[in-house]
């Protein structure tokens, strides 16, 4: 009796059954919105040449239809970082910045220090999801990942550590589809700043 009472009481399954919704699509029908993405590589030893973790980011933006508006390499200097990435913030083609570099805790890394003051509000679930997507390639060292992101007057402004497959971790798990005003149920081209269609110079 107590069992049959007990699977009569049970309404567990019922409401998994009610809340239950199809996947839904993960591209909507509309016309791709291409953005101006700039790339920061913040670095003592590379060069531009030797820049394969930027580099990564050129190509897989690209690849996507969006537009790189400058690509940059700075030292790892916490004031010449933040002026850089604070002169995007205030420009009015700069939608999105790319930092790639200084997210450790080596007395040189700076980068979340000179980046967190300039944001109005901060991503806290993109360092989370980074860091759980980043446990299959490097296990628990992804707990000495700082990567951040927050939005700043309309751009979105993303630190990452400076190894190329963590570069390649973050777009391809992350940044491909919240760059994509096509994706949902969200993504982060509502909240970036409306860019005009460049004019001739001519």
């Amino acid at each position: 009796m107590r069992s049959l009472q007990k699977q009569a009481c049970d309404i567990t399954a019922g409401i998994i059954a009610h809340n239950w919704k199809p996947a839904m699509n993960h591209k909507a029908e509309a016309h791709f919105v291409p953005l101006n993405i700039a790339v920061l590589t913040v670095s003592d030893t590379r060069s531009l040449e030797t820049d394969t973790s930027g580099q990564l980011f050129v190509d897989r933006l690209q690849a996507a239809g969006h537009q790189l508006a400058a690509r940059v390499l700075l030292k790892d200097d916490l004031y010449k970082i933040r002026a850089q990435v604070a002169t995007w913030i205030a420009e009015d083609q700069v939608q999105v910045v790319l930092i790639t570099g200084g997210t450790g805790f080596t007395g040189r890394d700076s980068t979340p220090e000179a980046v967190s003051c300039l944001l109005d509000k901060q991503v806290d679930g993109f360092g989370e999801l980074f860091r759980q997507i980043s446990v299959p390639d490097i296990g628990t060292s992804t707990i000495q990942s700082r990567a951040l992101a927050g939005l700043a007057n309309g751009t979105l402004v993303c630190c990452l550590p400076g190894s190329t497959n963590a570069c390649r971790t973050a777009w391809d798990g992350i940044l491909g589809e919240q760059l994509d005003n096509r994706h949902r149920p969200c993504n982060f081209v509502p909240h970036l700043k409306s860019v005009a269609a460049c004019e001739s110079r001519g």
